[in-house]
């Protein structure tokens, strides 16, 4: 079976007037299923660049990029948005969430333009906000939800299709501390239920909840290991010190 991933060579060039840009400069990646992996950098350094084009969100402007088996470069624009909505879910740290709209309707959105009955949306829709700890919560609108509730929903939303990749742009950059370590660890039980997951943050306490950490500095992979990830509720203690 193939890898997940496997990125080849991927540059990404944006032109700005008469400057060009190189955003990504020659990335290779594999990721493998079941994996949780966190990437890394400062601002500009590429990883929301890269994280685009691993959603099929934007394409590389040259290399090769497959996802579970496919050649996404140079797809067309209608194909890739097919394998957005059936392979890949997405959480980000704005939450994105319709605010008229529920909590159960916010997150069936995605079966919905699947075409699936109504019934089976909201079956399917019920059970994710279930799995992501929001029972109750169904009937409520953003603006009656904490911002930990709202990236609940988003999460219930990504996983709603039952996709094969999880990906999180800074899913925890507009949450407290409690409610962070909250979300970080439903993605690490819908890791452990088989999910791979990839998170994207420049926050390394987050980037401690993966088992692999991809450093990306100026456009490329400088740093590429395999960690123990922390437990929840390590953070205090390694703040004091009495950390690995």
């Amino acid at each position: 079976m193939p890898s997940l991933i496997t990125c080849r060579d991927i540059w990404k060039i944006y032109r700005v007037g008469e400057v060009q840009v190189e955003a990504l400069r020659g990335v290779d990646l594999t990721v493998e299923r079941g994996e949780f992996v966190a990437v890394t950098g400062s601002s500009g350094s590429g990883k929301s660049t890269l994280m685009h084009i691993l959603g099929c969100l934007d394409q590389p402007t040259k290399g090769g990029y497959e996802l579970d088996g496919a050649e996404i470069a140079g797809m067309r624009p209608d194909r890739l948005a097919e394998i957005r909505n059936r392979q890949i879910g997405f959480v980000f740290q704005n939450f994105n969430l319709i605010p008229r709209t529920s909590s159960l309707e916010n997150a069936q959105l995605p079966l919905f333009y699947r075409g699936l009955p109504l019934k089976e949306q909201r079956l399917q829709a019920a059970d994710a906000l279930r799995r992501v700890g929001l029972i109750g919560r169904e009937h409520h609108f953003p603006t009656q939800l904490s911002g930990g509730q709202q990236q609940r929903v988003a999460i219930a939303r990504a996983l709603v299709t039952s996709p094969t990749l999880l990906l999180a742009d800074e899913p925890t950059g507009n949450l407290d501390t409690q409610s962070s370590e909250e979300i970080m660890e439903i993605l690490r039980e819908l890791n452990r239920e088989g999910m791979t997951v990839i998170v994207v943050t420049h926050e390394p306490d987050i980037a401690a909840h993966a088992s692999r950490q991809i450093v990306v500095t100026d456009g490329r992979v400088v740093r590429d290991r395999t960690t123990s990830p922390r437990t929840q509720g390590e953070s205090q203690t390694q703040g004091q010190g009495m950390g690995h």
